[in-house]
């Protein structure tokens, strides 16, 4: 197989036209190529007068491939490899792993587990992803939070109520398992295309279950309601944890443990650190989250294109460096969808977004962030970015009245520091409701003043982002974890041997896809070291 990387094709190609593209490329007759297989998608827009797909795809010739790639000397077309992952040898476990957490990190760390058979115990706080759903809505629509069961707790994790998105910057290979196991669950194949994938919340919800099933299916034990409270060594290495479940009290041997957290674990910050963890705060962002009328964003990205069902919803994604130093930019970006209540404590307002896989809201929306460090968190402890989130949060509560309705404020009016009161042309999205307040009224001063500068910065990059009828909705603090638990190259904690702090929650990744990669690297190394023994 030959693959051909980058050719350009106008939005209404075809297979023949594909198939003629790709034999022009390799200088054959398109006879000769006996199956044509598309591998990669993306849209190219930095031209408005030209959007097009730019598209890689493997090729079987009836010609000798090798004497083509001689021939051919352009490094967009090279030999195909294919891609296959390969389980590490391992040993039979004497205790079951004990996972906790069932977000990305944690399904792939015990699936992982469970398809090497050692029958993983994985443990979440929160409930399945169906009971988790009708908890959320509730809340959505009522305002009554239930504070295990919500957008941050519960099966799938934070990303369950997001986009689905799965792209990435990493580059490890295992990110290819991770969207090929996905789609063996139920997500759509397209995902393995497109340069810029996406489940959506709909689907997501759908796949994650079928994952649990597996995991159960090989042998492994799913618990949700299950909270992690306590953890036990023994000559410095795991021999036990303490779990709850309701008002039951349990003690699971194990010898090996992979803490999935999640970013919003805060009671399990403090349960770690007072343990004796080595743990340490670091930088993340904060902001709002921006919402413009998704046709207004589909204009401004593809020009007389932007009504073309082929191209879809657009996206984008936008960063400036102000003069003071601070970074702002645009983070998960949900094409066609809604800004949620994301909150999981009682009395703090926490926004983020959210789109289905059909991406035909009204609204985009995407949170616009300034990082801070712990130089600005007014504290030493490695729980002070926690604690300059609540304060936040608590603030923003309080400016949407304090019954979980959100701060609202027209973009317009907060470039000019003052409340807004009217809605123009974009209506907010946020249940269960909102008033108006200022930014500074829930922000730091330096964290309002950033937006103010960077927002008609980044329209200069993206035109109409500053639009003056564009909303802003807060307050968007869990971009990312505001703690690493830190490990070794070994992934285990430097703490206690045989526990392995994993994925977003423990500091090292950011996204469903690099939190399931690290999971599986967590897993692999339980399986590395059951060799050991």
């Amino acid at each position: 197989m030959i693959r051909i990387n980058d050719i350009r094709m106008p939005l209404d190609y075809g297979e023949d036209m594909l198939r003629t593209a790709a034999a022009k490329q390799l200088s054959v007759d398109k006879t000769k190529i006996k199956s044509l297989t598309l591998v990669k998608r993306s849209i190219d827009a930095r031209k408005k007068d030209s959007v097009c797909f730019n598209v890689s795809v493997e090729a079987e010739l009836a010609v000798n491939e090798d004497n083509i790639l001689r021939r051919c000397r352009s490094n967009k077309i090279i030999k195909a490899e294919k891609y296959h992952y390969e389980l590490p040898k391992s040993s039979k476990l004497d205790l079951r792993p004990v996972v906790v957490g069932a977000g990305p990190a944690g399904l792939f760390a015990a699936l992982i587990l469970a398809q090497a058979g050692q029958q993983p115990i994985l443990i979440e706080r929160g409930r399945s992803v169906d009971q988790r759903t009708k908890d959320t809505e509730l809340f959505h629509s009522t305002g009554k939070l239930n504070t295990e069961s919500n957008v941050q707790f519960g099966e799938g994790g934070a990303g369950t109520f997001s986009d689905g998105k799965l792209n990435t910057g990493t580059k490890d290979v295992r990110s290819r398992k991770v969207l090929e196991e996905f789609v063996l669950h139920g997500a759509p194949e397209d995902i393995l295309v497109n340069s810029k994938p996406h489940i959506g919340t709909d689907k997501l919800k759908i796949t994650v279950k079928k994952i649990r099933d597996d995991i159960i299916r090989l042998g492994g034990e799913v618990r949700f309601e299950t909270k992690l409270t306590g953890i036990k060594a023994k000559n410095g290495k795991v021999c036990s944890v303490e779990v709850r479940c309701g008002d039951m009290t349990e003690t699971i041997d194990t010898d090996n443990v992979i803490l999935a957290i999640g970013h919003s674990a805060r009671d399990t910050f403090d349960l770690l650190y007072n343990s004796g963890f080595v743990m340490q705060a670091k930088p993340f962002s904060v902001g709002v989250r921006i919402e413009h009328l998704q046709r207004n964003i589909n204009k401004a990205q593809y020009g007389r294109f932007f009504e073309n069902e082929r191209l879809g919803a657009a996206d984008y994604k936008l960063n400036v460096h102000l003069k003071s130093g601070r970074g702002v930019y645009t983070f998960c970006m949900c094409p066609g969808g809604s800004v949620v209540a994301a909150a999981s404590e009682e009395s703090t307002v926490v926004t983020n977004g959210m789109s289905e896989y059909a991406r035909d809201k009204t609204n985009a929306n995407s949170a616009v962030l300034v990082g801070v460090n712990p130089d600005d968190f007014g504290g030493n402890s490695p729980l002070a970015g926690v604690e300059f989130q609540r304060k936040i949060e608590r603030a923003a509560f309080i400016a949407g009245g304090e019954d979980y309705c959100a701060p609202v404020q027209r973009v317009g009016d907060l470039i000019k520091g003052r409340v807004s009161e009217r809605i123009g042309e974009v209506t907010p999205s946020y249940r269960p409701g909102y008033r108006f307040a200022d930014v500074s009224q829930y922000l730091p001063r330096f964290v309002c003043d950033s937006l103010r500068e960077g927002i008609p910065l980044l329209a200069g990059k993206l035109s109409g982002f500053a639009d003056g009828d564009a909303v802003v909705t807060g307050a968007e603090t869990r971009s990312s974890s505001p703690v690493r638990i830190i490990r070794n190259d070994s992934f285990e904690s430097v703490s206690m041997s045989g526990v392995y702090p994993c994925g977003e929650g423990a500091g090292y990744a950011g996204g469903i896809v690099s939190a399931a990669v690290d999971g599986i690297k967590c897993a692999e190394a339980v399986l590395s070291n059951s060799n050991k023994g």
